[in-house]
């Protein structure tokens, strides 16, 4: 997490709050689980490959899919 020096309190605050997203949203990706966005009221999905959907992941079951794959396979090792 980089810092700039010479920011008033505001600004700190508000650095250490983007840095603090930034890193939620990559380690959400990370463990294979979508960042969601809200535009104009419409939700928005970034998926772990990068894209970019409106179609819902959590609804299509897509996710537990993935989670029963994952855990069968650890279990394989």
């Amino acid at each position: 997490m980089q810092i700039e020096n010479n920011l008033n309190e505001n600004d700190l605050i508000q650095q250490i709050g983007n840095n603090a997203v930034r890193d939620a949203q990559r380690k959400s990706l990370e463990n294979g689980v979508p960042n969601v966005y809200s535009k104009n009221g419409f939700l928005y999905y970034q998926l772990v490959d990068g894209t970019i959907t409106m179609d819902n992941p959590f609804e299509n079951k897509e996710l537990k899919m993935k989670l029963e794959l994952s855990i069968k396979n650890e279990n394989k090792e």
